[in-house]
This record gives C-alpha cells, sequence and structure tokens, in this order.
C-alpha cells in the first residue's frame, strides 16, 4: 500500500511537469496571453484541454458511481450535450468573434445596458466561485485524508498550497498556460481511468473481447429511457436538459469561452467545439463502463458496495486490495480533473472582474497589469475562504443545497442571451436585476412543488429551461419596440 510520502512525491512530480510547462508558455507573456492566449491558441489542444475542463473531480468520482442508480441514462444527456455544442458552433461563436469579446458577458451591455451587463457578469462570479470552490473542496478533502491528516497538517494549511500552487502557474501566462496544462492534465485523467479498467479486469482474467462482452450485457448498460415521461430519467428530458445545459455552462460560461475566444480565427475556434464535442462521447462511456467494472469486481471479491454512489470508486481504488498502481492512478486522475477545472475556472474570475465588474480592459498595460494580478490573487483568496467554510458547515445537506443555488444562476444568462439574440426588442435594463434575482427562486418553487400540483410530474434537468423561459417572459413583459441608435449588436 502507498504511504503518504510516497504519495506525496508522486504529486510532487506531476505539479513539476505543469511548472515547466508554465514557465515555457508563460516568456513574454502580457495581458492579451493571459485573457486570449494573443487568439493564438492551437485548435486541438483547445479541445483536449477543454474536455478535461469539463470533466471535474466531482464528474470524476460521481460519473462511475451513478451506473447503480441510473445505469447509463447519463448518455442520454451527452447525446443532448451534441446538440448544444452544434448551437455554440453556429449561434454563440460567430457572435463573440464578431464583436472580438474579450468576456462574453460584454455583449449584455452593448444589447441592453450596463444593468444587465453587470448582472450577468455577476451570476456568472456566483455561480463559478461557488462551484470552483465546491470542486476543490472534494479533492482537497482527499488529499487530507490521504496524505495530510497522517503528518497532523491543518485542512487550511493543505488549502493554502493546492491554490498556491493553481495560482503560481497560472498567474503570468493565464490562458496561454493553461490551454497547455489543461491538454496534459486531461490525457492525465483518461489514461488514468482506461489504466484502471485494464488493471481490474486483468485482476478477474477478461480479455478486451471479454470485458466489452460483460459491460454491454450487464442490467446496468441500459442507456434509454422511454418508459414514463413523468420520471426525470425519461429520454426526451435528459436530451433538452443536457443539451440546454451545454448552452448555459458551456456557451454562456467565460470559463469555458474563454479557451475558445483564444483560437486564431472563428473556423478553428468551431473545430475545436465540434472534436471536444465528439469525445465527450466516447469519454463518458468510458467512465460509465468503469462503474460497471467496479460493480462486478466488488461483487466478485465480496467487497461491500457502498449505498453511496460517489464512494464506489474512492473507496474501491483505496481500499479494494487493488494493489498500488490504482490507488496512484486515482490520486493522479482526480487531481488531474479537479485542476483542469480549477485552473481555468480562476483565470476566467479574473478576467470576468477586472473586465466586467471593475471595467479595466482598456487604458494603460502596466495598471491593467497590476489590477489584473491583484484579482487573480483576491479571487483566489475568496475561493480559499468558501473552501474552508465549506469545511466548516461539514454538512453535505447544505453544502449541496448550496452548490444547487449556484445551478440555478445559469437560468437568468440563458434568458438574457435567448432574448437578446430571439428578438429585437429592448430590455428595462434597471429591471434587469430584479428579474434575474426572482427567477431562480421562482424556478425552485416549482420544482419543490411540481409533483403536488402537476399530476407526480418530477422535473430533472429540464428546470433550467425553466428558469430560462421565465427570465425571457418578465423580460419581455417589460420591454419596449424602441431600440437604441446602433443598438442592435446581433
Amino acid at each position: 500500500m502507498l504511504t503518504p510520502g510516497a504519495i506525496l512525491a508522486v504529486i510532487a512530480g506531476y505539479y513539476l511537469i505543469l511548472f515547466i510547462i508554465s514557465q515555457i508558455t508563460s516568456r513574454r507573456a502580457d495581458n492579451e496571453s493571459f485573457f486570449l492566449g494573443n487568439r493564438r491558441s492551437p485548435w486541438v489542444v483547445v479541445a483536449v484541454g477543454m474536455l478535461g475542463s469539463s470533466i471535474s473531480g466531482v464528474t470524476f468520482v460521481s460519473v462511475p458511481g451513478w451506473v447503480m442508480e441510473t445505469n447509463f441514462a447519463y448518455m442520454q444527456m451527452v447525446f443532448g450535450y451534441l446538440a448544444g455544442y452544434v448551437v455554440i458552433a453556429e449561434i454563440l461563436l460567430p457572435l463573440y468573434y464578431r464583436l472580438r469579446l474579450t468576456s462574453i458577458y460584454s455583449y449584455l451591455d452593448q444589447r441592453f445596458g450596463s444593468h444587465s451587463y453587470k448582472t450577468g457578469a455577476t451570476f456568472f462570479l456566483l455561480s463559478r466561485s461557488i462551484g470552483t470552490a465546491f470542486r476543490l473542496f472534494l479533492v482537497i478533502n482527499v488529499l487530507q485524508l490521504v496524505i495530510f491528516d497522517a503528518w497532523n497538517i491543518p485542512f487550511f494549511v493543505t488549502v493554502a498550497l493546492a491554490l498556491s500552487l493553481i495560482l503560481l502557474y497560472t498567474f503570468r501566462g493565464g490562458i496561454r498556460t493553461i490551454i497547455w496544462t489543461d491538454m496534459l492534465q486531461t490525457i492525465f485523467m483518461v489514461t488514468a481511468v482506461v489504466l484502471t479498467i485494464i488493471s481490474i479486469a486483468s485482476n478477474m482474467g477478461f480479455n478486451g473481447r471479454e470485458l466489452v462482452a460483460v459491460i454491454s450485457d450487464h442490467e446496468y448498460s441500459r442507456i434509454f429511457f422511454f418508459d414514463d415521461f413523468r420520471s426525470s430519467n425519461h429520454f426526451v428530458k435528459q436530451f433538452l436538459g443536457g443539451m440546454f445545459i451545454t448552452i448555459v455552462m458551456t456557451g454562456l460560461d467565460q470559463d469555458m469561452m474563454q479557451k475558445n475566444l483564444s483560437c486564431r480565427n472563428l473556423r478553428d475556434a468551431s473545430r475545436n467545439v465540434y472534436l471536444y464535442s465528439i469525445s465527450f462521447v466516447p469519454v463518458n462511456l468510458l467512465f460509465l463502463s468503469l462503474g460497471v467494472v467496479l460493480v462486478i469486481y466488488a461483487n466478485a471479491t465480496g467487497f461491500p458496495v457502498p449505498e453511496m454512489g460517489d464512494d464506489l470508486y474512492p473507496l474501491l481504488a483505496t481500499t479494494g486490495g487493488l494493489g498500488t498502481l490504482i490507488p496512484l492512478l486515482f490520486i493522479l486522475g482526480l487531481i488531474a480533473a479537479a485542476y483542469s477545472s480549477a485552473d481555468s475556472a480562476l483565470t476566467a474570475l479574473t478576467t470576468s472582474f477586472t473586465v466586467d465588474i471593475l471595467g479595466a480592459a482598456d487604458g494603460d498595460k502596466r495598471r491593467l497589469t497590476k489590477i489584473r494580478k491583484r484579482v487573480h490573487v483576491g479571487v483566489t483568496l475568496v475561493i480559499m475562504a468558501i473552501i474552508i467554510l465549506f469545511r466548516q458547515i461539514n454538512d453535505q445537506s447544505v453544502i449541496g443545497a448550496v452548490f444547487t443555488v449556484a445551478g440555478y444562476t445559469y437560468g437568468p444568462l440563458l434568458g438574457l442571451f435567448a432574448f437578446g439574440l430571439f428578438t429585437k426588442r429592448l430590455a428595462a435594463d434597471r429591471i434587469t436585476p430584479f428579474i434575474a434575482a426572482a427567477s431562480p427562486v421562482a424556478t425552485w418553487l416549482i420544482g419543490r412543488y411540481s409533483e403536488d400540483i402537476l399530476w407526480g410530474y418530477q422535473f430533472g434537468f429540464e428546470l433550467l429551461l425553466v428558469n430560462g423561459l421565465f427570465t425571457f417572459l418578465c423580460l419581455l413583459i417589460f420591454s419596449s419596440p424602441e431600440r437604441p441608435e446602433g443598438g442592435d449588436s446581433r
């Protein structure tokens, strides 16, 4: 079994590789490099890195465990993702490139006004800050348990160390560095899953063909569900939910779109999106297949299958008697998944706060550099504080509720952008913040009482549609046909 010291040594070597990449990619970096990579990023590298950014530490742990509850139903959402990426490539990217945006939320300023602009940026900052902190919290907790508790190192020191390392390798290069480090981390993550499957299959005496047959014939491998439309697993709900989740959490998210905007031109950015979206299918099939393999191994060896699906992969990897390789692969894969999401999030949060909230995109370059660096450190400290707060709460129901609230905040962004793109009307800019604040609350109430008032209907991910539609309709009610001179930026 691996000792904490051995695990730490391997992780230190992993970080060393990231720092070497950072030093190479951040040479002669400036603000344009930090925000947009000088718009010279190779689209293939961006596509691979975006794959890792989408698969956070939460996904790395949770998706294999979902097979026990929902089989392969998650693939219905993945197919919906593909439709969402088409919308991004054909509608949103052309808009962003035509306007040459640094922050995508500045579109709202051109289309509606400053109140709508600040509202969109604020909702992104809130959502991404909580989401990033939550994902890192789970990973840092694992590091605390397997390494730092043995040395009596306090949790806040572990948090400070983890975030300081991210800050150091993103501080100068920003996006220019991240597209390369994320590519590396994606490769680490996928390799970890593949080698874990191969290792467990070898332990059970399966060759490649037998393994594929065992997985495909397993009761958990069912993908499509058309039985009960009221169920949250119904194909239509999952597909539409996946489609609109992709549109808002990729196409309307500064974190994900900042990488796309760093490509040389619109054509390369579109290629990136299509390659990335196609790659998402086999990668998620891989994660779900790992879940089936873990269940089969647990049943064959008498290992107690945990009630919580999220515990399946971590427990088997670290205490399932699988030698030293698989625990090491799990730790490295988990860190790669978490950090490929966290490093780009810190850069995107820095970009949005600097450009959208402080309005510091233009002007003296030295002043902008100072502001950007201070904001980058400030964002890191905020994420650190939220993680420590999660630890103090130490209540999964409360933390889950906070994370759910953050997820609801993407709905107003969907409504705002849809209203701007598909109508020619002028929103009541001063009222927009109140509409955006009311929409998640109304949506939560609808989801909370839907089974009572809608004859047992259970909302799933399509609640995002309800959220966006509520915002859209309220904007329409308070809108006017007049347009300011030069106001149509579509």
